[in-house]
């Protein structure tokens, strides 16, 4: 079982989900969004949206969530500017809702918001879920401890990511 001083953060699960190679490559601080285009109108389209919400709260250095909404349910919510990596942004709310469930005893619901697209998608920590989540974070755990990163994997969206040129660049 891991602890919580072994756990990830939700960019290393989003990461996970969409490139091993890009996960061991952030984790190692080889960072590289700073530099990406794609990334800062992602953070400008989540400063403007919902602009009535306290955003990016920051929960045990582990996990940043856009904002929440308290009512009769607790409920998280992520702002994000497309669908082409919801797989990503699905098990990054679920991993969430996983890690306030275990560490702070928190039960909630989360809300993915895609606001260019007029968009939502409820995520559920469902048992089966709770046990997938378990098993990616010691998948993380065994990439992040390789000396060297994967090898990396050309997909669809390779062109677009921060890491590009580290992968494939001549």
């Amino acid at each position: 079982m891991l602890s919580k001083t072994a756990l990830f953060t939700g960019t290393q699960v989003a990461y996970f989900v969409v490139c091993p190679t890009k996960l061991w490559l952030f984790s190692h601080f080889l960072t590289r969004e700073s530099e990406s285009d794609l990334v800062a109108l992602g953070a400008l389209l989540q400063e403007s949206a919902y602009s009535r919400a306290e955003k990016d709260i920051l929960i045990d250095q582990k996990i940043s969530i856009d904002f929440i909404r308290k009512g009769e349910k607790i409920i998280l919510h992520e702002i994000k500017k497309s669908q082409k990596l919801e797989k990503a942004h699905e098990y990054q709310m679920l991993y969430y809702l996983y890690y306030l469930k275990r560490f702070k005893d928190v039960e909630a619901e989360g809300i993915i918001n895609y606001p260019t697209k007029r968009k939502v998608k409820k995520v559920v920590l469902a048992p089966e879920k709770e046990k997938e989540i378990k098993k990616i974070l010691e998948n993380i755990r065994k990439i992040i401890s390789l000396p060297s990163p994967p090898k990396p994997q050309k997909k669809s969206y390779c062109k677009r990511c921060a890491y590009f040129e580290f992968c494939f660049g001549d």
